[in-house]
């Protein structure tokens, strides 16, 4: 018995082990694909509902440059908060400190959809490092994401509050955009408010389906989307 006893327990250690360093191999060769630049599975183009940006931002008191750029009389709907290349297990960021700088004028070039100076450059600094491209072919391609994106007429002149829920702001989306599923993009919200539409696209800007970010929908029963702003 006791023999039997030593056999299984060096065969349970001898299995430990096993399992262990097939998980170290697994991790190493995560780790050496995180935060490589261009090393990534797709992109999420994010969609930030402005008037829900800027409601947040008075009720906390931020008045900053950036909320003054984005909240003042434009009439904002929709607007870039970034496109961020993701793993299909997580994202990296921060991916090439020495290319964090970024020219002003491909800042100013950006401002018509993300009406935001310090927006645009911690989107470079965090995630378009990480896509593997120099700083004005990643704005170009965010451009391209956008302008792949039609946004349901609906949404594009609110001028009084709206109650939806997470599913009807979906369905608009799909049904304006072939080749859209509610598999491939996911609505978030804060407490009361819409926050911003995500929708998962492949390096080829084609729509694809998108289980992690899908599985982080608001799961609130409605959402308000506040008015817009000036106009």
């Amino acid at each position: 018995m006791f023999h039997f006893s030593r056999v299984w327990i060096a065969a349970l250690v001898s299995s430990c082990v096993l399992v262990a360093a097939s998980l170290t191999g697994a991790a190493s060769a995560q780790d050496r694909r995180q935060n490589t630049p261009g090393e990534f599975d797709y992109y999420v183009l994010s969609l930030s509902w402005s008037p829900s940006f800027c409601e947040d931002a008075q009720e906390r008191g931020n008045n900053g440059r950036s909320q003054q750029a984005q909240c003042g009389g434009r009439p904002f709907s929709f607007v870039v908060h970034g496109l961020w290349p993701q793993y299909e297990h997580g994202y990296p960021e921060y991916c090439d400190r020495s290319k964090e700088w970024l020219d002003r004028n491909i800042m100013t070039s950006m401002l018509d959809l993300m009406p935001a100076p310090g927006l645009i450059f911690s989107e470079w600094k965090k995630h378009g490092t990480c896509s593997g491209l120099a700083a004005r072919a990643y704005f170009e391609t965010v451009r391209k994401a956008r302008a792949a994106v039609k946004i349901p007429e609906e949404y594009l002149q609110l001028s009084d509050t709206k109650m939806v829920t997470p599913a009807e702001i979906e369905d608009a989306f799909v049904k304006v955009n072939p080749g859209l599923s509610t598999q491939a993009m996911a609505v978030t919200c804060n407490r009361t408010r819409l926050s911003e539409v995500r929708i998962c696209m492949g390096k080829d800007l084609q729509f694809r389906d998108c289980d992690e970010i899908d599985r982080h929908s608001c799961r609130r029963d409605q959402v308000s989307m506040p008015p817009m702003r000036g106009g």
